[in-house]
């Protein structure tokens, strides 16, 4: 029986951060401004999904709320049963917005599983695990507030922490020494510079700093210096990770058929969607390159669907980034809790999260 999708919305969904002053190398996050797409179907199943929105990331709320304004009119009267075709329409409608386009795809696909009484997972090929191990944040501190914040991360189970970094060497291996000494030998580490490194800075820096067990240096340069990219994954005995470098399936495919880095960073909402991202998967498969899914800030609703697309990867052997909305405000969306340092699959019919329920 053919399903029809008879409504499509989006609304704001704006979240303070529990710490304020929560940095990276690249900006400063005080608060979220993404949007929710919300698709209904003929029977009165709703899909959702979250449309990524902080400007020194992906786009800001304003040209996110343009993207969706333009696109999610067009796929009322869609049959869910053309989502592959309603998505490349919207494709070839507009340029660029991945974000934009990676909320519509993942609320089709919650939409058509919710419809189907499965999970996003099996419409993805199937699940190949059923809870992911997870990597936290360090935001750029002081080294004694980083060593500080490690430990209790460390003590709430989390074995694998990842540190963001500034560039400036000298304080930077402060902190990973703070931190290194916090949480003893046995808690993972990776670094993230987030592009603030040069190739010749970050092998001579590497050179002080692989004596506190580094696993993965990620982005260390700019996203457009490939061949300094390729040069440090030569060069170090320590896996380099592509991040802002890979921000598209031909970004992914150049890295893995070049071999220029051991791993990839893959955020759905960065490729534009849930299809692009096993897209992606599936190249990083075939070239043996490594995947991590990675950090996007956004509330559990983005972590679920993350969530279900890390469950259909063959092999991470990294842990993945989605359990940052534990330390949003303000999150609309029913719980998906942290155990252990891993995140379970939930029960329950598409990505397996909602609206929490409201009284009064």
């Amino acid at each position: 029986m053919t399903r029809t999708i008879v409504s499509a919305s989006f609304e704001p969904c704006v979240q303070g951060l529990a710490d304020p002053q929560w940095k990276f190398a690249r900006a400063q996050v005080p608060r979220l401004e993404g949007w929710v797409v919300r698709v209904r179907d003929d029977e009165g199943h709703e899909g959702l999904g979250y449309c990524h929105a902080i400007p020194a990331i992906s786009t800001h709320g304003e040209g996110a709320r343009a993207g969706l304004a333009f696109l999610v009119p067009m796929l009322v009267g869609r049959s869910l049963d053309e989502l592959g075709a309603v998505l490349d329409e919207l494709d070839a409608t507009l340029a660029y917005q991945p974000t934009v386009k990676a909320a519509i795809d993942m609320a089709l696909h919650d939409l058509l599983a919710r419809a189907m009484d499965v999970p996003v997972h099996v419409l993805l090929g199937g699940r190949q695990r059923e809870r992911v191990a997870l990597s936290r944040i360090l935001p750029i501190k002081a080294p004694d507030e980083m060593g500080a914040l490690a430990r209790q991360l460390a003590g709430q189970g989390y074995g694998q922490l990842k540190l963001k970094l500034s560039g400036d060497t000298d304080l930077d291996i402060q902190r990973l020494a703070a931190v290194r000494e916090a949480v003893g030998p046995d808690v993972v580490l990776t670094l993230d510079p987030n592009q603030s490194y040069s190739p010749k800075q970050l092998i001579s820096a590497f050179s002080r700093m692989e004596r506190h067990a580094v696993a993965l240096i990620e982005q260390p340069v700019p996203a457009a210096d490939f061949a300094g990219l390729k040069l440090l994954t030569q060069a170090l005995p320590v896996a380099i990770e592509a991040d802002e470098a890979a921000q598209s399936v031909r970004d992914v495919f150049r890295l893995v058929s070049e071999r220029a880095v051991d791993v990839i960073n893959l955020k759905a909402t960065n490729l534009g969607g849930l299809r692009r991202f096993l897209q992606a998967v599936r190249i990083c498969e075939a070239g043996e390159v490594a995947v991590r899914v990675g950090a996007a800030f956004g509330p559990a609703l983005m972590q679920g669907m993350a969530l279900q697309a890390a469950c259909t990867v063959r092999r991470l052997p990294y842990g993945c980034e989605l359990s940052e909305h534990l330390h949003l405000l303000d999150d609309p969306f029913t719980p998906l809790p942290v155990t252990d340092g891993h995140l379970a699959l939930p029960a329950g019919a598409g990505c397996g999260v909602t609206f929490r329920a409201t009284t009064g």
